[in-house]
């Protein structure tokens, strides 16, 4: 796509979309308020808000490569300046990790040796995914590439919801109940997107009616009951 092109949908954009929205962009100017961190890939097949069908101001949104949120703790960490700010300073009440079919970071994690000397940053960064990398390798061995690669990605999600809770202000909020984690995965090919049930152990359709992910504390707290 040439730049021309991206300056004519700019142009577009100011003299239709703009003009007949001002209004909420006048509102905007003063401050959002959105309820939902979305925390995806920065594949550029992937547009949250055209999957979500919102408009500017209802979503927080964290892009990167393999939608990879490093444990509390790491040094550099933006992603968890970003969470950090989110429920804090927005008062985020839900936080959605969505990953995608045909995701090159999974299929990164499977062939990190060759990755490692071709591409040295990709492959740091990647070291967030070492827990799936890890679980793929110890319990999936034997799978065809497609169905591994599809393991990788959903187990991937599950992965960094993990790495969510490793926040104390996430873990703060989960206790009271004031905050919700999800975890989605996106089929490019069909647009279905699926969502985790632990009811069912695998992600399913998603409905009306989402489910989280289950609080850990409040599970915890129910078995000592």
């Amino acid at each position: 796509m040439p730049i021309k092109r991206i300056i004519q949908g700019l142009n577009q954009f100011q003299n239709t979309y703009f003009s007949d929205h001002q209004e909420m962009f006048e509102q905007l100017s003063h401050g959002q308020t959105p309820e939902i961190l979305f925390i995806t890939c920065c594949d550029s097949r992937i547009n949250p808000n055209l999957l979500t069908q919102t408009k500017p101001g209802e979503l927080f949104i964290v892009r990167n490569i393999g939608n990879m949120i490093p444990a509390y703790g790491t040094p550099n960490n933006s992603e968890g300046a970003a969470i950090e700010y989110a429920i804090l300073s927005l008062n985020i009440k839900h936080i959605v990790i969505c990953g995608h079919s045909d995701c090159g970071s999974m299929k990164g994690i499977l062939k990190m040796d060759k990755l490692e000397k071709e591409e040295p940053l990709v492959y740091q960064w990647l070291k967030n995914a070492e827990a799936t990398r890890r679980l793929l390798h110890d319990n999936y061995q034997g799978y065809q590439e497609e169905e591994l690669l599809t393991i990788s990605i959903q187990e991937n999600v599950l992965t960094q919801i993990k790495n969510l809770e490793t926040y104390p202000v996430v873990r703060s909020r989960l206790h009271g109940h004031q905050l919700y984690l999800h975890a989605w995965f996106y089929e490019i090919e069909t647009g279905i997107i699926s969502a985790y049930d632990a009811n069912q152990s695998k992600f399913v359709p998603l409905c009306s009616e989402p489910v989280p992910v289950p609080n850990p504390l409040s599970t915890r707290q129910n078995s000592d009951q």
